[in-house]
């Protein structure tokens, strides 16, 4: 077995952590799994954003925007 670097065993955790919130928020039903999903967005955009994605706040900006056109009255 290959010995896991500081990075992969920090994703692994965020993914676990990510796991055990989703499930807890999915007991609240599709609100508490939208919030989920939201957090995670962020978490995912602010990491790239870190790592040199200069677009990733920009694409999910777009993303909502078009959720929110879709659906405001």
């Amino acid at each position: 077995m290959a010995v896991q670097t500081k990075a992969e065993r920090r994703a692994l955790n965020q993914r676990a952590h990510f796991e055990q919130r989703q499930a807890e928020r999915a007991a609240r039903g599709p609100r508490g799994l939208a919030e989920s999903w939201m957090e995670r967005a962020r978490a995912i955009a602010a990491t790239r954003e870190k790592n040199g994605d200069e677009d990733v706040w920009n694409d999910l900006a777009r993303t909502v925007s078009t959720w929110v056109s879709r659906y405001e009255a």
